[in-house]
């Protein structure tokens, strides 16, 4: 006997697909995207979606179980943290004062994941909030991805691309935690 649920998946035309491709939010039948801005913010876009596809369904107990030992992830602890990492991104635009963490200490994010449909609710909204402003700060720098900004001078290209990093890794986790919630797979 195993605790182990069965494996599944929504989609009927490819086994290995979380959803079949005419109920894909992240597919598009015409060509991609045109130019490097472009095409970084479709690949943030296409990852923020699969995050929440995979946490689509969940009830907060869910959300908040961390359902591969010995890790502390969880899909909500990574919604969280996501929300934590915007902040911070923008934090390394800035000359000015950081903003202060949205959940205190380190691995707070992960920590105070707990199952009630409150922290659910809070943690989705920080998200939205903070992709938001992370959007609206980095739109200044639209027309030149060289441009070297914050206290360190970063380029607004490589943190485009720490975007992407970020998000495609923890869609990664996201992947093995919601199989191990429910069974449920596909990329």
């Amino acid at each position: 006997m195993t605790d182990q649920p069965a494996r599944w998946t929504e989609a009927t035309v490819y086994a290995d697909m979380w959803t079949d491709p005419d109920k894909d939010p992240r597919e598009n039948d015409g060509p991609g995207p045109e130019g490097e801005l472009a095409t970084v913010q479709d690949f943030v876009t296409n990852y923020r979606l699969t995050l929440r596809m995979k946490c689509e369904g969940l009830d907060p107990e869910q959300l908040a179980r961390r359902s591969v030992p010995p890790s502390t992830m969880s899909l909500l602890g990574l919604i969280r943290h996501l929300a934590e990492v915007e902040r911070d991104w923008r934090n390394w635009i800035t000359d000015g004062d950081p903003l202060p963490k949205l959940y205190g200490k380190r691995d707070a994010d992960f920590d105070g994941a707990v199952a009630d449909q409150t922290v659910v609710d809070a943690s989705y909204a920080d998200l939205e909030r903070e992709q938001a402003a992370t959007d609206a700060a980095l739109a200044a720098y639209a027309d030149d991805l060289g441009a070297r900004v914050g206290k360190d001078g970063i380029a607004i290209r490589e943190l485009m691309v720490h975007r992407i990093d970020e998000y495609a890794r923890h869609c990664g986790h996201a992947d093995l935690l919601r199989e191990c919630v429910d069974g449920r797979v596909g990329q």
